[in-house]
């Protein structure tokens, strides 16, 4: 039995499709029933919180494969998930980390996903570790202001990256857990394509069919507001800063060939992306 955790986010949701495709047993570890309404109904779902150590055996009750996406700054989550997971004797976990964890020197987000790696490596249960880059649905953040006024707020100016479609990163997720050849691995997963945002927010307004002005981010609260527009805690928030400024500074970009060495094929595009999710962004 696989548990999935993080089941209505743009991964989990992915995921849970995918693993609905192949016919596998699994189970939705869920907060709120409603937001899983969409959800494949073969999926068994248990209501929990990893926030709440006493609501969690029931749903890891009679599973041996674990799917770990912990939301938040803090380790009480994994921490939780872990002693769960180690009670019930589940004999592989599969956790979402980030490629910040390759930072050197390591920046605030890499030290928070590492602390998360280190935990799951001290209960001795084998791991993969999922390392992606930047996501597409990331292009979601800006829809305030291209719904306000038609822009979009820009605070990596040259920097380039390779937005991974979520959708890709559940692919792999699914291939590790019913799989055999993946525990002890570590994939840092990116997309293929190397963008700025103005070259993405291009390919977004053509998907669209409507203009979309990039503005450069002129100070730190703007620099937020473009990643979180309801804001953001201060620990997160000068992390995000601190991402946004090494980000500008890599104007080469980076990217792995990992998605497609294991899915044997290519990654998705972001024009694909984009065409699939134009609607969200059209304001006429």
């Amino acid at each position: 039995m696989i548990l999935v955790t993080g089941a209505t986010g743009n991964i989990g949701r992915e995921l849970v499709h995918q693993l609905d495709e192949l016919g596998v047993p699994f189970r939705i570890l869920v907060r709120d029933p409603a937001r899983a309404a969409t959800l494949p109904e073969r999926a068994e779902r248990v209501v929990a919180d990893l926030s709440d150590s006493a609501t969690l055996p029931p749903a890891f009750a009679g599973v041996d494969r674990l799917f770990l996406l912990t939301p938040g700054i803090g380790l009480d989550h994994t921490r939780h998930a872990v002693a769960a997971a180690q009670s019930a004797g589940v004999r592989h976990i599969v956790h979402q980390s980030s490629f910040n964890v390759l930072g050197d020197p390591m920046p605030a987000m890499g030290r928070w996903h590492h602390e998360r790696e280190q935990a799951i490596r001290a209960s001795d249960i084998p791991a993969t570790f999922l390392r992606p880059g930047g996501f597409m649905t990331n292009a979601f953040d800006w829809l305030p202001t291209i719904r306000q006024a038609g822009y979009v707020l820009d605070p990596v100016g040259p920097g380039r990256y390779a937005p991974i479609d979520p959708a890709d990163i559940a692919a792999v997720a699914a291939l590790a857990l019913t799989g055999d050849s993946h525990q002890g691995q570590e994939y840092v997963l990116t997309g293929e394509e190397l963008f700025t945002i103005t070259e993405q927010v291009k390919i977004l307004a053509a998907a669209a069919g409507q203009e979309i002005v990039v503005r450069a981010v002129t100070t730190a609260e703007e620099a937020v507001a473009s990643r979180f527009p309801q804001g953001a805690p201060p620990a997160l928030a000068e992390a995000i800063i601190e991402g946004f400024h090494l980000m500008r500074a890599d104007t080469a970009g980076f990217r792995t060939d990992t998605v497609e060495r294991l899915l044997q094929r290519k990654p998705r595009t972001f024009a694909a992306w984009c065409a699939r999710n134009a609607d969200a962004f059209r304001t006429t």
